[in-house]
């Protein structure tokens, strides 16, 4: 299993960004499948389920706008596991996905008033290389959903979103970022993640190394679904845990 770092991550984003100068800008609306080097920027729909394919390596640049149209948009209609209702961006390539902080990359609805769940997700399938970095995640079915696949997420914000991240067999670390208002932040079944420095505020998920807010008389113990409630499966180990907030932890910007 390849172990992730930062400095490998970070020097694979550079080399990723400079091919990034060689695409184009899409039209206004994504549909089908995607090949080659591509370049978004700016505000783009995506309608229907959008397949980048293997071969594809899809550069988001600071700044742009990826907003998913409603399911009857474009062609799409996958929605059995692992794929969820609404328009998804189905990734078996690469996305380096770098924002800064002045110009973070945001994945949302078209439609600002819609609940969460509108849109499907960003389904990674085996993809041999994902990075989002200064990125915001609102409305998603499941925002970010990866299955055999190398992932990095730091310093991003997932908000009001029914799932946040989900993954199974999968390398990912997850650090500097703040989870809000999700109905469920983390869920994964097998894979070895680093999930490190992060802020959650939610009510269902509790990882080792955190530090946790609580409602007064609140038990860690009600909101695991792990071998407390299912003997097949692992438990949630949540010691040591941390008695007064990382100063590293979350974001190091304000969204």
């Amino acid at each position: 299993m390849i172990i992730l770092t930062r400095n490998l991550v970070v020097a694979a984003v550079y080399l990723s960004l400079a091919g990034c100068l060689s695409g184009g800008k899409p039209d206004a609306d994504v549909r089908g499948v995607l090949h080659g080097g591509l370049v978004w920027q700016g505000e783009v729909f995506v309608a229907g389920d959008v397949i980048l394919d293997e071969d594809a390596n899809l550069c988001i640049l600071p700044g742009t706008r990826v907003r998913s149209l409603s399911p009857d948009a474009g062609p799409g209609g996958l929605v059995e596991h692992p794929h969820f209702p609404g328009s998804e961006l189905i990734v078996k390539g690469e996305v380096p996905a770098v924002g800064t902080p002045a110009e973070p990359i945001i994945f949302e609805s078209a439609d600002l008033e819609v609940q969460p769940g509108a849109w499907g997700a960003i389904n990674l399938e085996g993809s041999r290389e994902a990075v989002f970095e200064y990125c915001v995640f609102r409305q998603a079915d499941s925002a970010v959903h990866c299955r055999d696949s190398q992932v990095y997420i730091e310093q991003s914000l997932f908000e009001d979103n029914l799932v946040a991240i989900r993954f199974h067999d999968s390398d990912i670390l997850i650090e500097h970022t703040l989870l809000r208002n999700n109905q469920s932040a983390i869920r994964f079944h097998f894979g070895s993640p680093v999930i490190c420095e992060n802020v959650f505020l939610d009510d269902d998920v509790n990882l080792p190394r955190n530090f946790w807010i609580q409602s007064e008389g609140s038990s860690f113990e009600h909101v695991f679904y792990d071998a407390r409630r299912t003997p097949y499966l692992g438990r949630v180990l949540i010691e040591p845990l941390r008695t007064v907030p990382s100063a590293l932890a979350g974001l190091s910007w304000n969204p």
